[in-house]
């Protein structure tokens, strides 16, 4: 079952895939580097039985691509052992790392996930029971966390206090089951429960659940790349179908830029759904114009330049008796670096293409995040220092509209405080090493961060 729902999850990491499972007696693991039919296949994992486990498909941001970093991590306690499968990024996982190591703690990777271990594993250890040590392992680190936890057989899922990172609960006809998505719920035959709350800890059982909510209220802050780019179109997060958000995307896009053009196409797959969206929008028919590599990685996700850069030819053709002759507007979830499209807006000319519009399911991204997605330098994005015609000079279209934040809002349908936006507006809902000014400002803004 873990290996079936890590499959459905494997466009969240292509890096690492383990699983943990409690076998009656003590924790198995079984993880490795790949994808999750090459490091869990069947005859590895046919050892690691039990009515409980978690598991895990990494997508590295904080901490190096080893696969010495590969989740769920373990650790043998004096209170017994404990696994953590972590979503998210530590904003002070620096500092707190180092003032364990002053304390003589001993860290063997590079992978915030380790600090979260061994904070839990220190509140065990002074007797706390298990809720209490989770909770106050809340209270030292920030940043975006969902976690599923075993420790000995007990199974627990905690989200962090804004709901940065999604995580959903659901009932199976056996007991129950905790995911990043609800799409994986739906491939297990589990009947969808409820989102785990932001700050909440669950302590999951075969006969229900028991849920410890945030002792302290605090102001949301779901990241907006899940519905635009990050998850499956399938899933639900935080009561909102990915789906349904991108085609209200694109029928924004088409309100709020619409073009002189034949036809309209997505840049597959992440931006299909906008482009249904901007073609009902405008009225313009919807045409498929690049076949895509089926067998490809995510170009997004993959940890190098370079490699992103060589991957694209080998993942998208265009089909020239779409293209050829025509005026075409394209639509993609997101721009960040901008050379993945720069290529395809050229293969489209080489193929024939009379224009090419370009628009654009998120605003201009312009600031790092720092809670799970691998854009933490300024200088990666294309639209630090560039208006909106200099991108369409350096990209090489037509011409060039992005959805306005409002418009994103909306079609997201929730409020703007609700939502993380800071890659879009610098603004960040915890604190963060080198951004206290920009967390001020939020802070001052909105209140009760």
């Amino acid at each position: 079952m873990l290996q079936k729902a890590l499959m459905i999850l494997q466009h969240r990491g292509q890096d690492t895939a383990g699983i943990s499972v409690f076998d009656g007696q003590s924790i198995n693991t079984v993880k490795d580097a790949g994808l999750v039919t090459t490091a869990l296949p069947r005859e590895r994992i046919a050892s690691a039985t039990g009515t409980v486990g978690i598991g895990h498909v990494r997508y590295a941001t904080t901490g190096s691509k080893n696969p010495k970093n590969a989740q769920p991590m373990t650790m043998v306690t004096a209170s017994g052992q404990i696994a953590v499968a972590h979503n998210g990024d530590l904003t002070n996982y620096e500092s707190k790392k180092n003032e364990l190591l002053a304390q003589n703690a001993v860290f063997q990777t590079d992978s915030d996930t380790e600090l979260v271990i061994n904070i839990l594993s220190r509140f065990l250890g002074m007797g706390n029971d298990p809720v209490r040590a989770l909770r106050k392992t809340m209270g030292e680190i920030d940043g975006a966390y969902a976690l599923t936890i075993l420790i000995n057989d007990q199974l627990y899922a905690v989200r962090d206090p804004h709901g940065i990172r999604p995580l959903i609960i659901g009932k199976l006809p056996d007991g129950y089951v905790v995911a990043s998505e609800s799409a994986a719920l739906d491939a297990l035959g589990a009947e969808v429960v409820r989102d785990v709350m932001p700050g909440e800890i669950m302590h999951i059982g075969t006969d229900g659940f028991k849920s410890y909510p945030a002792e302290v209220k605090t102001q949301s802050a779901h990241c907006m790349f899940e519905w635009v780019y990050f998850a499956r179109p399938d899933s639900v997060i935080d009561g909102a179908c990915v789906y349904q958000v991108r085609k209200e995307i694109g029928r924004i896009l088409a309100k709020e830029h619409p073009a002189d053009a034949d036809l309209v196409m997505p840049i597959p797959d992440s931006g299909r759904a906008h482009a249904i969206g901007f073609s009902q929008g405008s009225g313009l028919p919807y045409e498929e114009g690049f076949m895509k590599n089926r067998f490809a990685e995510r170009t997004f996700i993959l940890p190098d330049q370079r490699e992103r850069e060589i991957a694209v030819r080998g993942k998208m053709n265009p089909i020239s008796s779409t293209v050829a002759g025509k005026r075409i507007v394209i639509v993609d979830d997101s721009i960040v670096r901008g050379t993945t499209l720069k290529q395809l807006i050229l293969m489209l000319r080489d193929a024939g293409a009379k224009e090419v519009h370009v628009r654009v399911g998120s605003p201009p991204i312009i600031a790092p995040c720092y809670y799970g997605v691998d854009m933490k330098t300024r200088d990666q994005f294309i639209a630090n220092g560039n208006s909106v015609e200099d991108i369409r000079r350096i990209l090489g279209a037509d011409s060039l509209g992005y959805i306005s934040i409002e418009g994103l809002v909306s079609a997201v349908k929730k409020t703007e405080n609700e939502l993380c936006l800071a890659c879009l507006n610098a603004r960040y809902p915890t604190r963060i090493d080198g951004e206290e000014e920009r967390f001020q400002t939020r802070l001052d803004d909105h209140g009760s961060f």
